[in-house]
């Protein structure tokens, strides 16, 4: 029976679905106002469409390979450097639950009261255990919990929450339809005024204001917004008319995602005077998604002459909405790649590669040892990072800040080894993008460098004002896990020199997609 295909429009829809994240506009509203929109712009045309394309010919030279990244980075360059960059992919979703345990705790505040009470909170009234140190306690018991019930085989409650990802599309209508109506009613005026190039290339928010390298930084939260084109890989085979269709619909998914971004960061603008709303301190990267939302739904009131009354009641009530919607989204996450990555990265390797009893998968398909190993490593992390003694907005600067390291330093090593891939002889070339090995190692090299600038800008920008934790804290994952897979297979390497392990057990084994 055959396939049916993706159309051209079904290929844009799938890749937009993978790529675009909502939040990431009231934070990147949030950290430069307009002047974030030009950055998305840069980071689509150096980052988004190159890379995208190099994933498109990986995969479809690959396709029959099952290890996904790890096969093409292991053809390509070797099996040790297929594995590290493999590994710090994984480790990119370690940070990523890091920062979701404890910053699922701000949703729960808004569900409960209606806006973001985390930094009040005390454990019995006690000073120490408040603020970043409680939600870091906190964090580490909900891990334990997710973990617990994730070892147990119950992975069904992921299928319940995924209608948070629906809910969050119709929150996203509802903002622009929304804005679009205040925008008309009051005639065109928005609450933060536009005024052109000079709103394009001064930052709202004062930290950015004078600071180049503090501007660049930026570029990483850009690179951020665009993670997940890696899932395009497998899409080549399953186009209708791929040659054509697939590099059209590349431009135009990230045309569309570049706009939207744009747009949406344009309309928070219309009902989102920055000082008044975004200048306090208690504003922090976890909760202002929630605070702009609040706001959206006061102002959408005060436009058509409700009273002040009814605009708290609105903010507080659609601050729920939107708390539950992205609660269940989260948890449905949550409760997925705590184990899924995991256990694809474990599946794929012998176990012999693995430390003691790491490698061994259960009888119901889930790696227990290693999940608790990695909850040990998670719990140490949020233990260390909330017990370092910053406000809440310095804590949920760090764990964002290691996020958006964690997951767009492991693009690096794809990027590397596409020139090499190009070099190889006797694969399949049925999809090409890069007609030449010199367009290829010109853009390999231009995706690379972009990566390694806007980390290196993001790593050292909070150093130059002196936040020296923050960028210890973005250096560390990659360079800890890094250091952590090199040791790992440096282990596997000494067990084949003395014959224990056969080396032709890792060289022909696929990891993960």
């Amino acid at each position: 029976m055959n396939e049916k295909k993706l159309s051209l429009a079904a290929l844009i829809l799938m890749i937009f679905t993978s790529v675009y994240g909502f939040n990431n506009i009231p934070r990147s509203y949030y950290l430069m106002g307009y002047a974030a929109i030009p950055w998305f712009v840069v980071s689509g045309i150096l980052f988004f469409i190159p890379f995208a394309f190099m994933v498109a010919e990986f995969g479809s030279a690959f396709r029959n390979e099952t290890g996904g990244m790890y096969s093409w980075m292991c053809k390509s360059v070797g099996p040790k450097y297929a594995f590290i960059g493999t590994f710090m992919w994984y480790t990119s979703y370690v940070l990523w639950m890091v920062n979701v345990s404890s910053g699922i705790w701000v949703p729960v505040s808004n569900l409960i009261f209606g806006m973001d009470c985390t930094s009040s909170w005390s454990f019995f009234g006690s000073e120490y255990l408040s603020g970043s140190r409680l939600l870091g306690i906190m964090a580490v018991i909900f891990f334990v919990f997710i973990t617990y019930f994730d070892t147990k085989g119950i992975d069904k409650i992921s299928k319940v929450t995924s209608i948070g990802g629906s809910a969050v599309l119709t929150i996203n209508a509802l903002v622009v339809i929304g804005s679009i109506v205040m925008i008309v009613a009051r005639h065109g005026e928005l609450l933060q005024p536009f005024e052109g190039l000079e709103s394009l290339k001064t930052p709202l928010n004062a930290a950015y204001q004078g600071s180049p390298v503090m501007i660049l930084s930026f570029i990483v939260y850009a690179l951020f917004a665009y993670g997940g084109i890696e899932a395009v890989g497998g899409l080549v085979d399953k186009t209708e008319n791929a040659k054509k269709n697939f590099p059209k619909g590349i431009v135009t998914a990230a045309m569309v995602i570049v706009v939207g971004y744009g747009l949406l960061i344009m309309l928070v603008g219309s009902f989102t005077n920055y000082s008044e709303i975004l200048g306090a301190d208690n504003i922090t990267l976890g909760n202002v998604s929630y605070v702009i939302m609040s706001n959206f739904a006061a102002v959408f009131g005060e436009t058509f002459g409700a009273s002040e009354a009814t605009q708290i009641m609105l903010a507080h009530g659609f601050a729920r909405v939107y708390a539950l919607i992205m609660l269940l989204a989260l948890l449905g996450a949550m409760f997925t790649l705590v184990y899924s990555p995991l256990k694809q990265l474990i599946e794929g390797t012998p176990s012999e590669l693995w430390p003691g009893n790491m490698g061994v998968i259960a009888e119901d398909g889930m790696p227990k040892n290693a999940m608790w190993i990695q909850c040990a490593i998670v719990s140490l992390m949020i233990l260390l990072v909330s017990f370092g003694g910053d406000s809440m907005q310095q804590f949920f600067l760090i764990l964002t800040a290691m996020v958006n390291v964690g997951m767009t330093v492991p693009y690096m090593f794809i990027s590397f080894a596409f020139p090499k891939f190009k070099e190889l002889e006797g694969v399949d070339r049925s999809f090409v993008v890069y007609k030449s090995n010199k367009s290829a190692k010109i853009w390999g090299y231009i995706v690379t460098l972009t990566l390694l600038f806007a980390n290196v800008f993001a790593i050292i920008q909070p150093a130059l004002d002196g936040d020296f934790k923050t960028t210890f804290w973005s250096l560390s994952g990659p360079v800890i896990f890094g250091f952590v897979a090199w040791l790992i297979y440096r282990g596997y390497e000494k067990r084949v020199a003395a014959g224990k392990v056969e080396e032709e057990e890792l060289l022909d084994t696929n990891i993960i997609a």
